[in-house]
């Protein structure tokens, strides 16, 4: 199988053109592809769609990018913890389209499915349904909602080889999977990658045919959102 390792991923992620549309894992601060964002600040390129469960905090994720103005528009679900991506919301800087998270999931893996539309009972009576088409089944009413696809997918998983396939740990289960699936490109970068042959087939969760390249990244910063202890 092809070795689809790569050394420099500032190499790639320069290839990303002005205007593209991206999908980038993770769930809060959980499995979110720290490097490849680090790499979209460097490259400088601007006027990106991007299809993110939250939007990152200031100072970290996404956050980054918007504080940069390299974001031109976020579909998102969860955005509560980003006072920049706040005022750029109410300012009118920053176009954004939410929706509910588990409508988002959904949309994401019908785009890798080669799914074009579904219907959810999720947002019907509500502002995420004007526009949309609503029928009846079974005498409840459903939204039609469409698919979501990218032009590149930038996850993170916790173990990889060098054929692509992904493992991931935890709630970084939650988008990642999905969206490797649902872009014409997609870049994984891993904690730890093993030579083909070496993960157990059973326990792969993205087959390597998803994964165009794969990126052994270091010094993971994984940073918790929020951290609630208990008072004694």
């Amino acid at each position: 199988m092809v070795n689809k390792v790569i050394t420099n991923l500032d190499e790639v992620i320069a290839k990303i053109p002005d205007g593209a549309v991206l999908m980038l894992g993770g769930f809060g601060l959980c499995g979110i592809p720290e490097h490849s964002i680090a790499a979209l600040l460097k490259s400088g390129v601007k006027n990106l769609t991007c299809i993110s469960n939250n939007a990152g905090v200031d100072d970290f994720g996404i956050g980054l990018l918007l504080k940069t103005r390299q974001v031109k528009k976020m579909i998102s679900s969860y955005v509560g913890e980003n006072e920049e991506f706040e005022r750029q919301l109410l300012s009118g800087e920053l176009e954004v389209e939410l929706i509910p998270q588990g409508t988002l999931a959904e949309r994401i893996r019908a785009g890798g499915a080669g799914i074009p539309a579904f219907f959810t009972p999720a947002g019907v009576g509500t502002e995420v349904a004007e526009g949309k088409e609503v029928r009846e089944f079974d005498g409840k009413l459903y939204l039609m909602e469409r698919w979501l696809k990218a032009d590149f997918a930038l996850v993170k998983a916790w173990k990889g080889d060098t054929a692509g396939n992904l493992i991931y740990k935890g709630t970084a289960r939650n988008f990642n999977p999905m969206m490797a699936t649902a872009a014409k490109v997609t870049i994984a970068e891993v904690e730890e990658l093993v030579p083909e042959g070496e993960l157990d087939p059973n326990y792969i969760h993205t087959p390597g045919i998803y994964v165009d390249y794969i990126y052994h990244g270091k010094h993971y910063e994984k940073r918790i959102e929020q951290r609630t202890t208990r008072v004694s």
